[in-house]
């Protein structure tokens, strides 16, 4: 079995602190996916590198979405790239040109 270096699994459970999440508050043994009840309160939890600890509240699965997935700021437009012109080439999907 390959396993990894002890450095390399604390780096990725490292990158994942702060990470937050919205968990449905309902009572008993009900569906708990977000789809099924979206005007239930929701919990948001952060993780801490070793457990999902409380970080506030949410009325709705909408407020929810807008504290875990905040909008990111509009970028400025790349500029568009030069196209590039096929080279020469000898490579077999390449066909030859009428004057070679």
């Amino acid at each position: 079995m390959d396993d990894e270096p002890l450095s390399d699994w604390a780096e990725r459970r490292d990158a994942k602190i702060g990470r937050l999440r919205a968990v449905p508050l309902v009572t008993g043994d009900g569906p708990k996916a977000s789809h099924l009840n979206p005007d239930v309160p929701r919990a948001i939890q952060r993780w801490n590198g070793y457990a999902w600890e409380p970080h506030g509240t949410a009325a709705t699965l909408a407020e929810a979405q807008r504290l875990v997935y905040p909008r990111v700021e509009e970028r400025p437009p790349v500029a568009a790239s030069t196209p590039q012109p096929l080279r020469t080439g000898r490579g077999r999907h390449r066909k030859p040109r009428p004057d070679e």
